[in-house]
């Protein structure tokens, strides 16, 4: 009997020394509302959405809007399903077994491989794959399942529809950089996009500007010719992008759309 629990003793011995305690989970990234900065969208959960957990998100004339990685991680998923399942989607992974999955996309921006950060528009708002109108299909994934999303620590809400508004990006790593060129007279500074929206004020020729957002308005011509593109630097203050010098023939790669 003794020799039994010598034996039962050593065995418990071996065992507690191979049992090495569970290394802590890696805490979540700090996930944002996957569209740029002070956008706000409208987010939609419902217990019969596959996956259950997932948001759809809308806002009015949203085909082609920029959506942008809501955590910094690396592309590892850039494909397109045709016209089943999620269509175009990019996959981030975030490291620690976290990933998002951005679906039904009109478009890309990114490459399998790529590192990205807060703000860096990924893709496009589109209706591919099994998608019946325009939205974006939004997924946080942990060990490969759909966890309850949070944007900054903070759970969505579960179920039905609330407005989220970003604040992804608003530190200025997703803005461009521009030089006014007017050939000597102050820029009209207006209040929206457009010719029609009144003045707030004049930039002087020679003037560093930074661009917040771009978007289509009026179009004018000016030094670097005719154009529809508007630059927002500041908020209700746009130039006209004619009238910009920015290194790029149109739109600025990398800065969101208003």
């Amino acid at each position: 009997m003794r020799k039994r629990w010598l034996a039962l003793g050593a065995s418990t011995a071996v065992l507690a020394a191979t049992l090495v305690p569970a290394a802590p989970a890696m805490a979540a990234p700090t996930f944002k509302v996957p569209f740029p900065c002070n956008q706000s969208w409208s987010g939609q959960t419902r217990t019969n959405h596959s996956p259950a957990n997932a948001i759809d998100f809308n806002r009015t004339d949203d085909l082609g809007d920029p959506v942008v990685a809501s955590a910094p991680g690396t592309v590892d998923v850039v494909t397109n399903l045709g016209n089943t399942s999620y269509g175009k989607y990019v996959r981030i992974n975030h490291g620690g077994g976290y990933t998002t999955y951005y679906a039904h996309l009109n478009a890309f921006n990114v490459s399998v491989g790529q590192t990205v950060g807060y703000g860096r528009v990924i893709g496009y708002v589109g209706t591919t794959g099994g998608s019946t109108g325009p939205h974006l299909h939004y997924e946080q994934r942990l060990n490969g399942s759909a966890v309850k999303i949070k944007f900054n620590g903070a759970q969505a809400l579960y179920w039905g529809t609330k407005t989220y508004t970003s604040d992804n990006g608003c530190g200025g790593s997703n803005t461009g950089q521009g030089t006014v060129n007017t050939a000597g007279s102050p820029l009209t500074v207006r209040s929206g996009p457009g010719t029609g929206y009144s003045s707030v004020g004049t930039v002087a020729d020679g003037a560093k500007v930074t661009i917040q957002c771009q978007t289509s308005g009026t179009s004018v011509t000016g030094t670097y010719g005719t154009s529809s593109i508007w630059d927002r630097i500041g908020s209700g203050r746009f130039i006209s992008d004619a009238y910009v010098y920015t290194g790029y023939d149109g739109y600025i790669p990398g800065v969101p759309r208003c």
